[in-house]
């Protein structure tokens, strides 16, 4: 007989309030509702199949009722409030360089380093090719179920990139109806406009269930210029453009340039998306113990966005100077261009800088397919023993084709200016003829796979004093592949943007994996788990898992784990085409005209992994003196090694100045600072060291004739180092924010038909990494209300921001004088939806 204490009644109510029969389970499932058999399931960070949630491991469970009260959209919107997020992970408000993609940043690790499953299984990567990470876009919130964190390393029991955790999403399953669902929202300020509908489907037969959904959405975007607090824009490139850093004045002399471009008034804050879905769950029981289960999903996004006109930078040959070839084409230096100081430099050359506003806005388009069909059979080998095998299969595609409107070829620009300098130096608009001559539209393509075959076997070895020991063995071959071809212009590097050559790639890796699961006592539980690895590219990986609960007493449980992990090199970084990034460096020669210079970035076919070691340790604590209350504290450390990361361009440029030859060649530094050849490579030279501590409180309880609710999640940062820099309580554009503190609050009542939600989130101070001064906390309110009609229709309201917070400040912010990855950017939103069921 299962002895159930106060505290593991705590953690099963918390974790399985949502879930209802079928998910997981062995052919008992159906059963189950006509026998006393005690039905198991698999827990996200195990594959030993038990009938209690508990683990040595802490996890966050979402369902879907919490994402609909808090009126989220998409998954990635969902997870960045969570306090264990921290970083600045791509989304719907990241307008420059994330291709519409939507990703999770666990413990601000890096997205690559937290996994993502879809029903305890692998999700293809995607994005715009090549991706080293699941675009969250291609799970639909109305398949949502309920959505699995967990917060500790678990390499041993899924292989690579569980490196900070793991993210699983579970789908809605044995489902019987119609449900319809319409949800919409906008901003007080009349724009960010959003809309999704969706329909589920679901019928039982003898020993099955089959569910099907389909699912649409469109959201639209938010210019950064209609709010009041975006800070103006001071571009270097202006639409009169620059000779020599020069601009002619309405008299036409040639004067320092003294004002800069507002590209706030082209781009956006929240960036527009539609997208299709279609999927499905079933489940069927075959016979003899055999239960076959399926699900697949088919996701289609197109997506934009918008950045002010391109900026182009041109350095053109000066007619009689030095180094310029006899015959090449060439620009001539008046007596007036001289006199304001207009030359060329030691190559001959004079840099003519432009910002294309004739052209028009740069324009980024995606469209991308993503398909994903997973299969299994399960069985029992004999009801008696308990023992149950598994077999499954799962392909996943993904497919882009990208584009950038009013693109401009430098080629084409260089030839256009030396045909007629005077129409280009003048400042006037661009003819039609002119444009047409220099705009192009960039297209790309790109593209994921992904096929996984893996078989366990799981049960109870054999009974010891205090219970059954668990385990579950198995072995798995998974492949991977992905490729981006560029535009011809970009490979050619004609392009104003900075070349790269087309990537293209795969691997695959064979795994075996077991884990034992151990009372040992009454009160101690041991986990174990060990996994090994063997990889195409690299070879072997083994990493192992350790996990302890301790029932102290029927109230307190204490629980550790300590494990080790890996993530491997994915296909960009092992085979990426060399490309070009325009980065803001300080050249300590002074030959730089540009404080972003070109930096050539490579990859490498002999990455090794990267390593790490995780660590928690904490409590959970339901008090039998307060009915409905629980507790969990948990402290916890991840440090990772041989991470692959980029060397400090800067901290190479300064080293190479000084007199270090070694830094000159691993940069590939000409003589006298050349930065021409300038080269940045991936290798295994980063490091990561983390760690914090994680509460919880819960609480449910009768008052005043309602149902009250109150949760408290809160995570403290004790430290945050990346490559040797010290990032905790520091904010920054480029690595985005790592607050000390960071806290979500909610108090829920209702009664019958009804309920309402007040919502707070808090991120506290921090310091501004680039000029060391302080940025202010803040503190975000949501209110929202749910009314069911009948037993049929329900509806919801709600409010985000409510006091209309504006975005904190950042002084190199990545965009709009702020950082809108982390801090609310479009204002109060307005958000309502109808559900209706038959």
């Amino acid at each position: 007989m299962i002895k159930r204490t106060k505290v593991a009644s705590a953690i099963n109510l918390a974790i399985v309030t949502s879930i209802t029969a079928g998910v997981f389970v062995t052919s008992s499932a159906f059963a189950a509702e006509e026998t006393a058999k005690v039905e198991r399931i698999e827990v996200t960070g195990s594959r030993i199949q038990r009938q209690d949630m508990e683990t040595a491991s802490p996890v966050t469970v979402i369902d879907a009722a919490a994402i609909k009260a808090e009126g989220f959209t998409s998954v990635d919107q969902m997870l960045q409030v969570q306090t264990s997020m921290a970083g600045a992970a791509i989304g719907s408000t990241t307008n420059n360089g994330a291709d519409g993609v939507a990703q999770v940043d666990l413990r601000g690790m890096g997205s690559q380093r937290t996994l993502v499953l879809l029903n305890g299984r692998r999700m293809v990567n995607s994005g715009s090719g090549a991706d080293s990470s699941v675009d969250l876009n291609s799970i639909p919130v109305a398949m949502i179920a309920r959505v699995e964190i967990l917060k500790d390393g678990a390499s041993a029991v899924y292989g690579s990139d569980a490196i900070a955790g793991v993210v699983n999403i579970i789908t809605k399953k044995d489902f019987e109806g119609f449900q319809f669902d319409f949800n919409g929202s906008g901003t007080d300020k009349g724009d960010g406009q959003s809309g999704d509908v969706s329909a589920l489907y679901g019928f039982n037969t003898d020993g099955g269930n089959y569910t099907f959904g389909a699912a649409y959405s469109d959201r639209r975007g938010v210019i950064q210029g209609d709010r009041s607090w975006t800070e103006p824009g001071a571009s270097s490139f202006i639409p009169e453009g620059t000779l020599g850093g020069k601009v002619q004045d309405a008299n036409g002399n040639w004067v320092p340039r003294s004002y800069g471009y507002d590209f706030t008034q082209d781009s956006y804050y929240q960036t527009p998306s539609e997208r299709r879905s279609l999927f499905a769950n079933m489940t069927q029981e075959l016979g003899n113990d055999v239960v076959l289960t399926a699900d697949a999903i088919y996701t289609n996004r197109r997506s934009n966005q918008q950045m002010a006109a391109q900026p182009a930078d041109i350095m053109l040959n000066v007619c009689g100077a030095a180094g310029v070839p006899a015959g090449a084409p060439c620009v001539t230096l008046d007596s007036d261009m001289i006199a304001a100081g207009i030359k060329a430099d030691e190559k001959g050359l004079v840099n003519y800088r432009r910002r294309t506003n004739d052209v028009g806005p740069r324009i980024y388009t995606q469209d991308t397919d993503t398909w994903r069909l997973s299969g299994g059979l399960a069985g029992t080998l004999d009801v008696h023993t308990g023992m149950n095998w598994d077999v499954t299969y799962t392909y996943g595609k993904n497919q882009a084709k990208t584009a950038v409107e009013n693109s401009i070829n430098a080629s084409d620009m260089a030839t256009s200016i030396y045909a007629d300098p005077d129409a280009w130096f003048s400042g006037d608009p661009l003819t039609q003829q002119m444009i047409n001559d220099i705009s192009y539209t960039e297209d790309a393509k790109g593209g994921n796979e992904q096929q996984t075959l893996s078989a366990g076997l799981n049960g109870e070895l054999f009974d010891l004093s205090a219970g059954a020991v668990g385990f579950a063995i198995g072995a798995e071959y998974r492949r991977e592949s992905g490729f981006y071809t560029p535009d011809e212009v970009v490979i050619a590097g004609e392009s104003t943007s900075a070349q790269q050559d087309p990537t293209d790639g795969n691997y695959n890796v064979i795994s075996i994996f077991q884990e034992v699961s151990v009372p040992f006592t009454e009160k101690l539980t041991g986990e174990f788990a060990l996994r090994l690895d063997d990889y195409s590219t690299f070879g072997k990986a083994t990493t192992w898992k350790i996990g302890l609960t301790y029932a102290a007493t029927d109230d307190l449980m204490l629980r550790t784990v300590a494990a080790t992990g890996f993530r491997a090199p994915s296909v960009s970084e092992l085979y990426g085409g060399n490309s070009g990034s325009y980065d803001y460096l300080d050249d300590p020669w002074g030959n730089a005209q540009d404080p972003q210079i070109l930096v050539n970035r490579t990859s490498d076919p002999d990455l090794q992994p990267e390593e790490s070691e995780s660590y928690t340790a904490g409590l959970v604590y339901s008090p039998s003196y307060v009915d409905g209350m629980s507790v969990t504290l948990d402290y916890w450390r991840f440090k990772v090694d041989n991470a692959i990361a980029r060397m400090d361009t800067q901290a190479g440029l300064d080293a190479c100045y000084a007199g270090d030859a070694t830094a000159c060649e691993t940069f590939n530094i000409g003589p006298n600072g050349n930065l021409d050849n300038l080269t940045n490579a991936l290798t295994n030279v980063g490091t990561q060291d983390t760690s914090g501590i994680d509460f919880n409180l819960a609480y449910s309880f009768e008052g005043l004739g309602l149902d009250w609710k109150i949760n408290n999640d809160t995570t403290y940062l004790v430290n945050f180092e990346q490559d040797g820099e010290d990032y905790t309580g520091t904010i920054d554009g480029n690595f985005g924010a790592y607050a000390r503190v960071r806290n979500n609050f909610s108090i829920s009542a209702g009664q019958d038909d009804w309920s309402v939600m007040y919502f707070n989130r808090y991120i506290g101070e921090m310091t501004d990494l680039a000029e060391g001064t302080d940025v202010d906390s803040i503190l975000y309110h949501n209110i929202s209300g749910t009314y069911h009609i009948n037993d049929m229709t329900s509806v919801s309201l709600g409010v985000k921001n409510f006091t209309d917070e504006k975005p904190v400040t950042v002084s190199n912010g990545s965009d709009g004088g702020t950082v809108p990855e982390v801090y609310d950017t479009i204002g109060r939103t307005i958000y309502g939806g109808v559900t209706v069921k038959f």
